[in-house]
């Protein structure tokens, strides 16, 4: 299984849940059917990117082929996504329970984490999800289905085994795979990354997470809060380097409260394995010492899948740190070869693949221009609270020489924040210097990857943060937040001679 030794990886359950899935997204004993004489449109990778593009291209009329190597779905369904989504559920029930004192309530006590039956739930979820991804629906979209390894022959000819697909135009939506550090001892001792931690069915009672990322605190936190003592380890002065400061803190804060241990300016040197255990060795700051795990999660960012493809005969410009190099309109040096998704984009998020996908199939079969650029992409760490951002950063618009104003409210003046005991956070909108133009915001919050979509809503609108205060939010709702700071906008409007003359108009 990719990403560990044969020795530590987890054999995948083979229960009805999983089963129905295989069925799925591989069903065994399948038989490639026969080539079409030639397709409008030819997709490697049965992910986001190339579901969307696939069944898109499908239903507007266009004969396509779709072949994926392992299984439909992709990361998303398979081993991102979805599993992790819902592993955090459960984690954060356990929390909740935990903390039921904070609503009134108590829990029974000493009740331990069932983590077999939490992934159980993981299994069941991710079959029930399988079947909008499935070889059946896709069939019945229209779409050509083949397993196997795709190479591109020529400019309009892909091969795979002895079937060769000839094509108008090609989409190259293959991924990309955890990246591995170089860590002496790290694959002898063995190692888990998200393509296999869910098939665990046993929790591992110490668990080292090397990688302070978005997925590294999504699953460091869902781990310790199901029972495992999780240490993350980063080496850099912060984790999630991309957020801001403060809701980094907040973050912080709340890893502290659910007793995970942070390791910043940490390195790893070394790992070894001895009667069951790995014994880790760190440095930081040129102290050095060694901790005993069970596990170890690893996978400090993606490599893109772009090795076996044959880029190199057909003249498709590539690097094994970047991926496909594409212009504003997704297109290869190659004209008549696109690529989207992770295998290319630097945002590699689900949603930002699925609209890279639908920008590939008007510019390819339809002429269109439709350019990567002009997207407004948002994306949430989905940990406890959620961290979600859109737009630019006041320290990205700092470097573009944009004056920025920035208007902030804390959840702990929401009232709903405070009657869910969710107080902790803020929404924090940037807009451009004296306008209301927003160009950027970022919410800290329970449910700050739902909340940040009406704030990107606005943006794609042309909607400034005037106009965002005009739209009336239900009460109580944590969004409410948003437009309190739109009333704070407001309130900036209201100048001493406008108050000097709206005065001398209500003495009238």
């Amino acid at each position: 299984m990719a990403g560990t030794t044969k020795k530590d990886a987890p054999a995948t359950p083979r229960d009805d849940a999983e089963q129905q899935r295989l069925a799925n997204v591989h069903p065994e004993g399948w038989r490639n059917p026969q080539p079409a004489a030639r397709y409008h449109l030819a997709i490697i990778g049965a992910g986001a990117a190339g579901l969307v593009a696939a069944e898109t291209a499908a239903a507007l009329g266009a004969r396509v082929a779709l072949i994926e190597r392992a299984q439909i779905g992709g990361s998303r369904l398979n081993t991102g996504c979805v599993p992790s989504k819902a592993l955090i559920r459960t984690s954060r029930l356990y929390a909740e329970m935990r903390d039921a004192n904070h609503y009134g309530a108590r829990a029974p006590d000493d009740v331990p984490p069932d983590f077999a039956r939490a992934m159980e739930r993981v299994r069941h979820v991710r079959a029930h999800l399988s079947g909008d991804d499935s070889v059946q629906r896709l069939i019945a979209a229209g779409v050509d289905v083949f397993f196997g390894d795709a190479c591109f022959e020529s400019a309009d000819c892909l091969r795979i085994g002895e079937q060769a697909l000839r094509f108008d135009k090609a989409l190259i939506a293959t991924g990309a795979r955890p990246s591995i550090p170089d860590i002496p001892g790290l694959k002898q001792a063995g190692y888990l990354t998200n393509e296999n931690v869910f098939d665990l069915t046993r929790l591992p009672s110490r668990l080292l997470v090397i990688g302070g990322g978005p997925l590294g605190c999504e699953l460091a936190q869902a781990f310790c809060r199901l029972g495992a003592k999780v240490t993350i380890v980063q080496d850099k002065p912060l984790f999630l380097p991309r957020e801001e400061r403060d809701a980094a803190q907040l973050l912080s804060d709340a890893f502290a409260r659910d007793g995970l241990e942070v390791r910043l300016n940490t390195t790893v040197t070394e790992v070894r394995s001895s009667n069951g255990c790995k014994q880790v060795d760190l440095v930081s700051d040129n102290y050095r010492n060694t901790i005993e795990v069970d596990a170890i999660l690893t996978g400090i960012g993606h490599v893109p899948n772009v090795q076996g493809l044959g880029l190199d005969t057909i003249g498709v410009d590539h690097d094994a740190e970047h991926g496909i190099h594409v212009d504003d309109f997704l297109r290869s040096s190659q004209p008549n070869v696109y690529a989207a998704g992770d295998v290319c984009m630097e945002h590699k998020y689900t949603h930002a693949a699925a609209a890279a996908a639908r920008i590939v199939v008007q510019n390819a079969l339809f002429h269109g221009r439709e350019r990567l650029s002009e997207l407004v992409i948002p994306w949430c760490t989905f940990t406890d609270p959620e961290i979600a951002h859109v737009g630019l950063y006041v320290r990205e618009a700092n470097r573009l020489g944009i004056p920025v104003r920035t208007f902030t409210v804390p959840m702990h003046e929401i009232d709903r924040a405070v009657t869910d005991s969710e107080e902790r956070g803020f929404v924090k909108i940037h807009v451009k210097g004296r306008t209301d133009r927003i160009i950027g915001a970022t919410i800290v919050a329970s449910h700050a990857g739902e909340m940040i979509n009406g704030i990107t809503l606005a943006m794609v609108a042309g909607l400034g943060l005037r106009g965002l205060g005009r739209v009336i939010h239900a009460y109580p709702t944590q969004a409410e937040a948003i437009r309190r700071a739109a009333d704070a906008y407001r309130r900036t409007r209201l100048t001493p001679r406008i108050r000097e003359r709206l005065g001398r108009w209500l003495a009238r």
